[in-house]
């Protein structure tokens, strides 16, 4: 889980705030070591950390804070902002061109994830009504221009290449090609290496001169820690880069790229990538990832992601139904909602106060797999229908989804108990209009 380790600790540090009535100076000062400890374990930038130490004790031990009701939540609260504004204030959204196509140009060094990135940003873009293209403009790593033809498949999103000819001659071939098929965003995969070079920066250098992005784009791999700021700024002072894109976020990410790349390089975070799926990127949101550093949760992410997993027909089918109404079906449809919200830890831990708490706990995302089989092998009618479940029938299913007949029972009980427990809500409080029936 991103930042779990770093989360772990700055709670810590400010947890032994909150069960003191009153606050002085030197209790303020001894807890803001250990955020000192915590941010450097994290890799964060010495300056940085330094600076973001001062600027939350200065404003700590202020009289209005010390002689408040809560002195502790307002700590708490100074360093939320605090950290909310090393990473920027607020989310900084891409720029378009007045002329089509827009382009974009991602560069990084080898192995950040910069060609999935591309395809990651163009199924993000279609999603809001443009027309993505791809460029193949890395011609050194073997299979580059494959791996991106096969990034393009996937999402289904046309590929430019033209084999391993000079990339800026193949970059102003793609902006001609997107003109005559009415592509109106370019996004183009550049070269990188494993280390930089004069070579890969007067390449990057001519491709930018020649075709004049929109923005750049710098990707890096949130693993990485202090060493993807330093290579953000090297990329910057050669190319002059636009904002950051996050690679890896659901790894297990110290935390030193996030919160020290804004302060050191003076660039956005634009997006960050939180898993292997083409649908797994997040737009960068600074107060939000604060938040979630902090175990505060991040309800609107999981509103914005439950918005985008729900069906508008599925939420008027269910809408007014009684628990005794719902099937199988519903049960399964809740199940494929779910994983496309990212699975139940991803879920868990976008709740306020949840998150620290996942950290010795081992959640199965797939533990959903089997009930999703044991659901698929029945028949239409057995789904709608379960009473009419006799043994044959379970028999049958538990062979046919590679289960047990123990396996099949135990779905059916769980699945009647969720009935029973929303006829139990709905008898105590009425009737929840148009609210969801939550598995």
């Amino acid at each position: 889980m991103a930042f779990e380790g770093l989360s772990q600790k700055l709670s810590g540090a400010l947890s032994k705030l909150t069960g003191r009535g009153k606050l002085n100076e030197a209790t303020v000062k001894e807890a803001m070591k250990e955020v000192r400890m915590a941010l450097l374990e994290a890799d964060v930038n010495y300056k940085v950390v330094k600076d973001f130490c001062k600027t939350v004790t200065e404003r700590c031990v202020g009289q209005q804070v010390l002689d408040s009701l809560q002195p502790a939540q307002q700590v708490i609260k100074i360093v939320n902002e605090e950290m909310t504004a090393l990473m920027g204030t607020e989310h900084s959204r891409l720029t378009w061109s007045s002329s089509v196509p827009t382009i974009y140009m991602l560069c990084g060094l080898q192995g950040a994830g910069k060609t999935t990135m591309c395809g990651k940003l163009a199924n993000h873009l279609r999603k809001q009504g443009k027309k993505p293209m791809l460029a193949a403009c890395d011609i050194y790593r073997p299979a580059a221009i494959q791996q991106l033809e096969v990034v393009g498949k996937q999402i289904d999103i046309p590929v430019y290449q033209n084999g391993t000819q000079d990339p800026v001659k193949t970059a102003k071939e793609a902006i001609e090609y997107a003109h005559h098929y009415g592509r109106d965003v370019l996004i183009i995969d550049t070269a990188g290496r494993l280390h930089i070079d004069d070579a890969l920066m007067e390449e990057l250098r001519r491709i930018k001169a020649e075709i004049k992005p929109q923005e750049i784009l710098f990707t890096v791999d949130a693993m990485t820690g202090q060493d993807a700021v330093n290579v953000a700024k090297t990329f910057d002072e050669n190319l002059g880069i636009d904002g950051v894109i996050l690679t890896k976020l659901d790894g297990d990410t110290r935390g030193g790229a996030a919160l020290s790349i804004k302060a050191v390089v003076g660039k956005p975070i634009k997006f960050c990538g939180i898993g292997e799926k083409m649908s797994d990127l997040e737009l960068f949101h600074p107060d939000r990832m604060a938040s979630r550093i902090l175990g505060m949760g991040d309800v609107l992410t999981l509103i914005e992601k439950a918005g985008e997993a729900m069906d508008e027909k599925d939420v008027e089918r269910l809408a007014g139904r009684k628990p005794t109404e719902l099937t199988l079906e519903d049960f399964l449809q809740q199940m494929q909602q779910m994983k496309k919200m990212g699975g139940l830890s991803s879920m868990l831990s976008m709740l306020p106060g949840v998150g620290n708490k996942l950290a010795d706990v081992e959640i199965d995302d797939d533990a959903m797999k089997k009930p999703e089989a044991i659901i698929r092998s029945m028949t239409p009618r057995e789904r709608r229908n379960p009473n009419i479940l006799n043994a044959s029938r379970r028999k049958r299913i538990a062979a046919g989804s590679g289960t047990t007949v123990q396996d099949v029972n135990a779905l059916i009980r769980q699945f009647e108990q969720s009935k029973q427990m929303m006829k139990q809500m709905m008898s105590r409080k009425g009737k929840f209009g148009k609210m969801r029936m939550p598995f």
